[in-house]
């Protein structure tokens, strides 16, 4: 019989409960051995290191420490970090790479609520729900008597995608629900035709910006990238256009935005700011024209086991030694994926 790799769960506490109900855990020790316990939150105790001394593959999600040079030191038999979470950012460094460590991501899976919760944004920007409902000094007269929010439609509307990403490219596919409405996509690293195959058009961000009703951010953190969306891109966006960030915060000039919206020219649905928490006083939370989500589109709840699935479905081709689908190398890592 084939002797099962020995493997050791780095999460938090409430990461492990989240992800592993008992029906999964016992998947888990289908695929490798465990010590008892299966699961530890630090990885510099004696007891941590001498577990970590005979693990062959690490599985992680949230709360899981950084693997620094010494800790690796400590992992001499390591062959793969398995996460289940999004971004490996804080977790993996140069060390893994050098060491040929393969790493994958639960990533495609935490895409798929975030692209879920855009395509809900998208849908009450059409309509300003939100924030009609938040401007209590607005007095109705019934129905169609709304005025100075634009024209409330999802029908013939452009929505510009920033980032061709994993989520960027989910939701181009989502958008196509909405009848008549036309997407674009900015960014310099996409392929034209996967982008058209998905069903949108590659445009500079310079020429999106005027064109869209909404515009739904979805690029990497970079050094690059940081104010993308900055003063001038978003007065480039047209009157009564909206803003929507799920990406990362640092991505979009916070000030710029309060700024435009405090203004009332335009309209942003924000679930990630900069910095996170908001501070009690930023104009983003006194305005009714922002709306700020405390970071719930990715995966919570229930969602959490979808991603505890990837992770077992990649442990189970690794422990095969099939091809990883959803593998970060160090190419990957440069150009912000997985980050």
């Amino acid at each position: 019989m084939r002797t099962k790799p020995h493997a050791l769960v780095v999460m938090s506490r409430s990461s492990f409960e989240a992800h592993f109900d008992p029906s999964r855990l016992e998947r888990l020790a289908e695929l490798v051995t465990l010590d008892a316990p299966c699961w530890t939150d630090g990885l510099d105790t004696p007891h941590a290191r001498t577990r970590l001394a005979r693990a062959e593959v690490l599985i992680t999600s949230w709360g899981a420490p950084e693997l620094t040079p010494a800790r690796l030191a400590a992992a001499p038999r390591l062959k793969a970090v398995l996460h289940g979470a999004g971004s490996v950012r804080g977790l993996v460094g140069d060390e893994v790479w050098r060491r040929g460590i393969q790493v994958t991501s639960a990533a495609d899976a935490n895409a798929v609520p975030v692209a879920e919760y855009t395509l809900a944004a998208v849908i009450f920007a059409g309509k300003k729900a939100p924030f009609l409902a938040a401007d209590e000094r607005r007095a109705y007269g019934g129905w169609g008597s709304v005025t100075g929010y634009g024209d409330l439609s999802n029908f013939e509307r452009t929505v510009g995608i920033v980032g061709f990403s994993r989520i960027g490219r989910r939701v181009v596919e989502l958008l196509k629900v909405l009848g008549g409405t036309t997407c674009l996509v900015a960014d310099p690293y996409a392929d034209p035709e996967e982008v058209a195959r998905a069903g949108a058009r590659l445009v500079t961000l310079d020429d999106m910006l005027p064109q869209v009703h909404v515009l739904s951010v979805h690029a990497p953190e970079l050094p690059e990238t940081h104010h993308l969306i900055g003063a001038e891109q978003l007065r480039r966006l047209p009157d009564a256009a909206t803003l929507i960030n799920t990406a990362r915060g640092s991505l979009v000039d916070s000030d710029a935005l309060a700024a435009e919206c405090a203004s009332g020219r335009l309209f942003a649905i924000i679930d990630v700011t900069d910095p996170e928490p908001l501070p009690a006083d930023s104009p983003l939370r006194h305005t009714a024209r922002v709306m700020v989500t405390p970071h719930i589109a990715g995966s919570l709840g229930t969602e959490i086991g979808r991603l505890t699935d990837h992770v077992l479905d990649e442990l189970s081709r690794w422990t095969s030694h099939q091809p990883l689908r959803s593998e970060i190398t160090a190419e990957h890592w440069a150009l912000g994926v997985g980050a």
